[in-house]
C-alpha cells in the first residue's frame, strides 16, 4: 500500500518557519509583511476561503486585509482598488480571488497586481521568469506540490515527471518547476493519446485536471510518488465529500506514495501564499530571504 504524504503536518512546519521569519522581520527591521486578499460576490465557499487565508496570515504576524466586494462592482472600480493596494506601503502581497464573475475581465485584473506583489504567480512577468528560469513569484499549488516531492523524494534529478493537466495556474508552472529539478518532464493533457500509457512512465505523477476519480490504478507505474491536485466536491447538502482526480482506492495499491484529498495538496497551498508573502516583502525591502523551501 502506498504511503500517504500528510499535506497537513508539511504544511504546519512551513507555516512555523514562515511565522519565525515574520518575528525576524519585526524584531530586526520593524517590517511586518501584509496579504491584502479581494473576493468580488457572496459565494459562500470563496468566502470560507477568503477568511481562512486571513486567519492564517494573522497567526504566522502578518497583517490581513480583506476587500469583499459585490458581484456587481464594476471593472473600473476593481481596478482602482488594485492600483491603491499596489501603492499601498503596508501591503506587500496581492491575491484576487479567482474566478471572477462576467464580464470582468481577468487578464486585465492579474495584469493590473504589481508583479513584486503578485502572491499567486499569475502575472505575465512573474510566468515568464518561472518559464525561463528566472527569478519570480512562483503559483502557490505548484510551489506546494514541489515542497512535498522533495521532502519525500530529496533530490529529483534525473526522474521522469508526469504532469497531467496544462492549465496556466497548476500544470504549465508545475512542468517549468519540475524542470528547474533536473527532471524529464512530460505534460499530458486532454488531446494525448492514451493518456494511461503516458503517465505510466512517470516516476513522479502530478494529476491536476479536476476529473474526480480519473487517474485509475492501471494509469500509475508501480512505486510512483503520486500528487493529487484536483479538488471536487460531489453530492448535496449534508452529504457532500470532496474528492480528487485519483482513485485512491485502486492506485493506492500500486503508487508508493499519494497525496490524500483532503489533506493533501490544499494545506500546502495556503501555507505557500504566506511563504510568498514573505518572500515579497523582503525583496520590496531589499532584505535576505529565508532559504526554506528552496
Amino acid at each position: 500500500m502506498a504511503t500517504l504524504i500528510d499535506g497537513k503536518a508539511h504544511a504546519q512546519a512551513l507555516r512555523d518557519a514562515v511565522a519565525g521569519e515574520v518575528r525576524r522581520l519585526g524584531e530586526g527591521h520593524g517590517l511586518v509583511p501584509g496579504l491584502a486578499v479581494v473576493l468580488l460576490g457572496e459565494d459562500p465557499a470563496s468566502q470560507v476561503y477568503v477568511r481562512s487565508k486571513g486567519r492564517h496570515a494573522r497567526e504566522v504576524g502578518m497583517r490581513s486585509f480583506e476587500h469583499c466586494l459585490p458581484a456587481a462592482t464594476p471593472e473600473a472600480e476593481l481596478l482602482s482598488l488594485i492600483a491603491t493596494l499596489n501603492h499601498d506601503p503596508a501591503v506587500h502581497g496581492i491575491l484576487v480571488q479567482l474566478p471572477l464573475p462576467d464580464p470582468i475581465d481577468t487578464e486585465a485584473v492579474i495584469a493590473a497586481i504589481d508583479p513584486a506583489k503578485d502572491v499567486d504567480g499569475f502575472h505575465p512577468l512573474n510566468a515568464g521568469a518561472l518559464a525561463a528560469g528566472g527569478e519570480g513569484l512562483v503559483p502557490c499549488t505548484p510551489l506546494g506540490c514541489l515542497t512535498l516531492l522533495k521532502a519525500h523524494l530529496g533530490d529529483l534529478a534525473g526522474k521522469h515527471a508526469v504532469v497531467l493537466g496544462r492549465s496556466r495556474i497548476v500544470g504549465r508552472p508545475m512542468a517549468s518547476l519540475l524542470l528547474r529539478e533536473d527532471c524529464t518532464v512530460t505534460l499530458a493533457h486532454s488531446r494525448t493519446a492514451n493518456p494511461a500509457k503516458v503517465c505510466r512512465q512517470g516516476d513522479i505523477l502530478v494529476a491536476a485536471v479536476g476529473q474526480p476519480g480519473l487517474v485509475q490504478g492501471d494509469w500509475v507505474k508501480a512505486g510512483a510518488t503520486v500528487i493529487d491536485v484536483g479538488i471536487t466536491r460531489l453530492g448535496n447538502g449534508d452529504t457532500t465529500r470532496l474528492v480528487g482526480d485519483v482513485n485512491p482506492a485502486c492506485v493506492s495499491r500500486v503508487a508508493g506514495a499519494l497525496t490524500p484529498v483532503p489533506g493533501g495538496v490544499g494545506p500546502m497551498t495556503i501555507a505557500c501564499l504566506l511563504h510568498n508573502t514573505l518572500i515579497a516583502a523582503c525583496r520590496q525591502h531589499r532584505l535576505p530571504e529565508p532559504s526554506w523551501p528552496e
